[in-house]
């Protein structure tokens, strides 16, 4: 009887072993899960002040006469609107090749 009882008693500890360990493996889990979702969080809280701050710019009147100058060409009155090509930008911008001669031969074109 003792031993019936003895096993009886090791079978349902066992089992409420069992028992707490997965619920200790699963409030594991269910935290890093909490953990992911404060980074996510924190994460969203960054973009919507940087989004709340790019709105608050874009309702200046600054900004918005900055676009109308530059997106929608146009100029207050009195102002003369000038647009330059993007040929003349480019040819202006374009680089020339530095002379490689020596500096005696650079004089010697130079003088002779």
């Amino acid at each position: 009887m003792k031993k019936i009882l003895f096993i009886t008693a090791v079978v349902a500890s066992i089992f409420i072993i069992n028992s707490l360990v997965r619920s200790i493996y699963d409030l594991w889990g269910k935290q890093d899960l909490i953990t992911k979702a404060q980074k996510e969080l924190d994460s969203e809280k960054r973009e919507n002040k940087e989004l709340k701050s790019k709105l608050s710019q874009a309702q200046s009147s600054k900004f918005v006469e900055e676009e109308a100058r530059n997106k929608l060409l146009l100029v207050k009155p009195g102002e003369e609107q000038v647009i330059i090509s993007q040929d003349l930008l480019s040819s202006s911008s374009a680089k020339k090749k530095p002379d490689s001669r020596p500096n005696f031969r650079k004089w010697w074109d130079l003088f002779f």
